[in-house]
């Protein structure tokens, strides 16, 4: 498949650094005008590099849009990228225009189905603000999880948890889990030990302060973090630092949800505080910089159940989550952009981040992958990838047992939909057309794995 990424940046990079990596026939060409990110991600991967604007005919065609099969167009500019999209369809007839979108502006407009087909040709627009702001929203769902993502038509959760003392089920092999608590529809699917990420074999143990992954039902959610020793946490009152785009959204869902949580805002940009407060109805917005010891007892951050640090500074995010941990706020998450800072989020005593990164690259990955993939999830820096994907009766898989489905080392199998049922597979579960499967996949086996499910390319 050949692929034109237009922007180098965290975004652009990642998806090119996913592709290049995963699969030999991707042909990946990165646009940016920036030498220097040209010349970095050239030299670290097997991509080609075009130093020039995305956005014009001349440097698209020397990118080979001519015969591209998809552009993405990921730019810091929501107008350079619907431009990228309207050339790339006018001129060369791309099949695929991918963009990321951040302002609400142009988002409340091209997300009606009208506006969209009569004046923008994009098949895919990404909001990163919005799917961010979802993502908090998830950890909030679970709140003893330090990652959580959904699966199946929300009917299966992936699930990041840290275990300590209260894990009834620390020092015993996996594949007891099964016997003891066998009407549980719960799969452990990765481990990380010592900052090493594994797929663990059945007679792999679970110890302390292992941080591991475990597929649930959604049914069996609230009954699987007992097992784990988790208990769950209702979010009554919310303290929001920062007042951008996610943490405004997450502020609007929060006062508007289920619960009516009661919710405070501090926003150290006086303009954007203002803002804040004239688009939030039940909020308390407070002035100030979220790392001032006393507007945090002012917004009483020691009663809080939960404390999100949003801002666009990781810094600030990480250190506001650590004063509040201290100061008795029950729940504190951090949104942090550099993945080389996640593996200081446990240690520090906070408990669940959000990267805005991975949120968004796995969107858009979704949209790139082979056969009947529908939904891709990214762990970690880009470490492993959790792949939802229908059995096809051409698939090399269909009609085998798990126990002989020739998955690689380093994939298993999660929970999967067979009919209207979700269950965990056995050994002698056999694998059969019209199935979806979940799989935990190490980054190095992820291209075998679509091997197997593959029949072609099929972008939707």
């Amino acid at each position: 498949m050949k692929i034109i990424i237009c922007g180098a940046g965290q975004v652009g990079g990642q998806i090119a650094r996913h592709l290049s990596r995963e699969d030999s026939a991707n042909q990946v060409t990165v646009i940016d005008n920036n030498p220097a990110l040209i010349r970095r991600i050239s030299d670290a991967h097997d991509v080609s590099g075009i130093t020039g604007f995305a956005s014009h005919p001349d440097i698209l065609e020397a990118a080979g849009a001519r015969d591209a099969d998809m552009v993405i167009a990921a730019t810091q500019s929501d107008e350079v990228n619907m431009v990228i999209c309207q050339v790339a369809h006018s001129i060369f007839s791309v099949p695929r225009k991918i963009a990321r979108l951040r302002s609400p502006a142009y988002l409340n407009a091209i997300y009606s189905d009208l506006y969209r087909r009569a004046h923008l040709p994009i098949d895919v627009v990404i909001s990163p603000e919005f799917a961010v702001a979802d993502a908090v929203m998830q950890r909030l769902a679970a709140p003893a999880a330090f990652d959580i993502e959904s699966f199946l038509d929300g009917r299966a959760q992936l699930l990041g948890i840290s275990l300590d003392s209260t894990c009834a089920v620390l020092n015993t092999p996996l594949r007891q889990l099964s016997e003891l608590f066998s009407t549980l529809r719960a799969v452990v699917v990765g481990i990380r030990r010592a900052n090493r990420l594994f797929v663990p074999e059945p007679e792999d143990q679970l110890y302390r302060d292992d941080q591991v992954y475990v597929f649930s039902a959604t049914e069996d959610l609230a009954r699987m973090m007992e097992v784990f020793g988790k208990d769950h946490l209702e979010i009554r009152r919310a303290l929001v630092i920062g007042a951008g785009n996610i943490g405004l959204n997450v502020a609007q869902k929060l006062e508007s949800g289920r619960n009516k949580a009661r919710v405070k805002v501090i926003e150290a940009n006086r303009d954007r505080a203002e803002v804040a407060a004239d688009a939030l109805n039940r909020t308390v917005v407070l002035h100030g910089d979220g790392l001032n010891l006393e507007l945090l007892e002012e917004a009483n951050v020691r009663h809080m159940d939960a404390v999100l640090a949003l801002t666009d500074d990781d810094k600030t995010n990480i250190l506001a989550c650590v004063r509040a941990k201290n100061e008795g706020a029950q729940l504190v998450i951090a949104l942090v952009n550099d993945a080389s800072l996640i593996s200081l989020i446990a240690p520090m005593g906070i408990d669940a981040y959000v990267n805005p990164r991975s949120t968004t690259v796995s969107s858009i990955l979704r949209y790139v992958r082979h056969g009947r993939v529908k939904a891709v999830y990214s762990i970690g820096d880009a470490e492993a990838e959790v792949i939802e994907v229908q059995v096809l009766g051409t698939s090399a898989i269909t009609g085998k047992t798990v126990r002989n489905s020739d998955l690689p080392e380093g994939c298993l199998i999660g929970l999967m939909r067979k009919g209207e049922k979700i269950l965990v597979p056995r050994g002698d579960t056999r694998i059969e057309e019209g199935d979806v499967l979940t799989l935990f996949c190490m980054r190095e086996q992820v291209n075998e794995v679509e091997r197997l499910f593959q029949v072609g390319l099929d972008f939707f």
